[in-house]
C-alpha cells in the first residue's frame, strides 16, 4: 500500500460543524484512498456512503487483526488506536456481547426510561435558568450537555454518579493523543474491575451486575474482556451523546428557521430534528477502524489481508450520491438512512438510549427556553483537538 503525506489524517476542518473540503474530492475521485494515520502508519480511508455502508456489514472486516503486533496503529490515544479482541473468536465474542446487552438497551426499556430522563433534563434546565439570573451567558455544555448523558449511563450501568468526575477525567485522558492515554486506560480498567467486584458481592439491577453474572457463568467470557466491555460502555455511553447535544445546539443556533420550527411544534418536530443532527453532526475527525481479514477489491483499491481501513461516517453522511443538498441541515429531507448509528451487525446498541436523551433535551429546550441563542460565534468556540471524539469544551448560550 502506498500513502502520501498530503493525505495524512486528520484533515484540518474550518470549524466544528464543517468537514475538511478534501473529503468531497476523495468521495468523488478516490472513495477508497491510501492515507497515513495520525500515528504515522498506512491505512485505507473510505468516504463514500455505499462503500462505508457495505463495509459496516461485511464479515470480511473486523476489529481484530490476524497479526496484532504488525497492525497499523491509528492514533496514539488509547481508544480505537489499534486492533481489539481475538482474531479467532471475534465473531463469537461479538454475538455474546449483543446477546447480553440487547435486553438492557432495548427500545422498550429505553421508553420506560423517558420519565426519568425528562426529570433529569428538567433539573438541568432549572439550573440553567437559575444561573441565568446572575449571568446572562450560561454554559450549556457544563450545565446540560455533560451531566445528562453521564447521569443516564451511570444509572443504566450501575455506576455511582458521584464517580462522574473521575471517569470523565479518565475518558478525556484515554481518548487524547497526549501522553498518558495508555496509563488512563489501565487506571480506568482497575476502576471498573473494582466496581465489578463490588457488584459480585452485592449485585443490582444494572448492566454491570449482568455482565459480572454472565462472566462467572461462562468460562469462555474472559474477565479482562468483561472489564474492557464495561469501560467501553461507560466511555461511549456518555462521550458520544454529550457531543451530539452540543452539535445539535450549534446547528439549531446557526439555522434559526429550524429552531423556530422546533419551538412551534416541539413534539412533532423533534424526531426529524434529532435524526438530522445524527446525520450531519460530525464529532471527531477520523472514523471507525476495521482490519481486512482477507484480500478484498473495493472501488478500484486492492485491500490486502491485515490492512487497516478507516470508515469515515462523517464523509459518508454528507455524500451527494445518498443525500440531496447533503451539507444543508434539513430535518424535512426525504432521505432517512444515515449511518450516524452505524449499520448491520455493529449497529449501535445504544441508539435507542441516545435517541431518548436527544429527543428529551431538544424538545425541552424548545418548550422552556424558546429564545435560546448562541452567545458566541462558532469559529470562536474552544474545540477539543487531538481527541478521538472531538467536541467543544464549553457552549455559551443566552436567551
Amino acid at each position: 500500500m502506498t500513502t502520501t503525506e498530503e493525505r495524512r489524517l486528520p484533515f484540518a476542518r474550518p470549524n466544528v460543524l464543517e468537514l475538511a473540503p478534501v473529503y468531497e474530492a476523495l468521495r468523488r475521485e478516490t472513495p477508497v484512498a491510501a492515507v497515513t494515520t495520525p500515528a504515522g502508519d498506512p491505512a485505507w480511508l473510505v468516504t463514500r456512503f455505499d462503500e462505508v455502508k457495505q463495509l459496516l456489514g461485511d464479515k470480511r472486516f473486523g476489529r481484530s487483526h490476524p497479526d496484532p503486533e504488525r497492525a497499523s496503529r491509528i492514533t496514539t490515544a488509547a481508544v480505537q488506536e489499534g486492533p481489539s479482541g481475538s482474531y479467532e473468536t471475534e465473531a463469537a465474542d461479538h454475538a455474546r456481547m449483543r446477546r447480553l446487552l440487547t435486553p438492557a438497551f432495548s427500545a422498550k426499556r429505553m421508553l420506560r426510561l423517558e420519565a426519568d430522563v425528562q426529570a433529569l433534563v428538567d433539573g438541568c434546565v432549572d439550573r440553567m435558568v437559575a444561573a441565568h439570573e446572575t449571568d446572562p451567558v450560561v454554559d450549556l455544555h457544563e450545565l446540560l450537555a455533560l451531566p445528562v448523558p453521564v447521569a443516564v449511563i451511570c444509572a443504566l450501568l450501575g455506576v455511582p454518579e458521584s464517580d462522574g468526575p473521575l471517569f470523565r477525567a479518565l475518558s478525556g485522558r484515554m481518548a487524547s493523543a497526549a501522553p498518558g492515554a495508555v496509563e488512563a486506560r489501565t487506571e480506568f480498567g482497575r476502576y471498573m474491575a473494582g466496581l465489578a467486584e463490588a457488584k459480585r458481592a452485592n449485585p443490582g439491577e444494572d448492566v454491570i451486575s449482568d455482565l459480572v453474572a454472565a462472566q462467572a457463568a461462562d468460562e469462555t467470557f474472559d474477565y479482562s474482556e468483561m472489564t474492557r466491555l464495561a469501560v467501553g460502555l461507560l466511555f461511549a455511553g456518555h462521550e458520544t451523546t454529550v457531543n451530539r447535544i452540543g452539535l445539535g445546539t450549534l446547528f439549531l443556533g446557526t439555522r434559526r428557521e429550524h429552531w423556530d420550527e422546533l419551538v412551534a411544534d416541539p413534539d412533532g418536530r423533534v424526531n426529524a430534528t434529532v435524526e438530522e443532527i445524527m446525520r450531519l453532526g460530525a464529532p471527531g475527525d477520523l472514523g471507525l477502524l476495521r482490519y481486512a481479514h482477507e484480500d478484498v477489491s473495493l472501488a478500484g483499491a486492492e485491500i490486502h489481508r491485515g490492512d487497516a481501513v478507516i470508515l469515515s461516517i462523517n464523509a459518508a453522511n454528507r455524500d451527494p450520491g445518498a443525500f440531496s443538498a447533503p451539507e444543508e441541515f434539513d430535518p424535512d429531507r426525504p432521505e432517512r438512512a444515515h449511518l450516524g448509528f452505524g449499520h448491520g451487525a455493529h449497529f449501535c446498541i445504544g441508539a435507542s438510549l441516545a435517541r431518548v436523551e436527544l429527543r428529551t433535551v431538544f424538545s425541552t429546550l424548545a418548550r422552556r427556553l424558546p429564545g435560546l441563542r448562541l452567545a458566541t460565534e462558532v469559529e470562536d468556540l474552544d474545540v477539543r483537538t487531538g481527541h478521538i471524539t472531538g467536541g467543544v469544551t464549553e457552549l455559551p448560550v443566552t436567551w
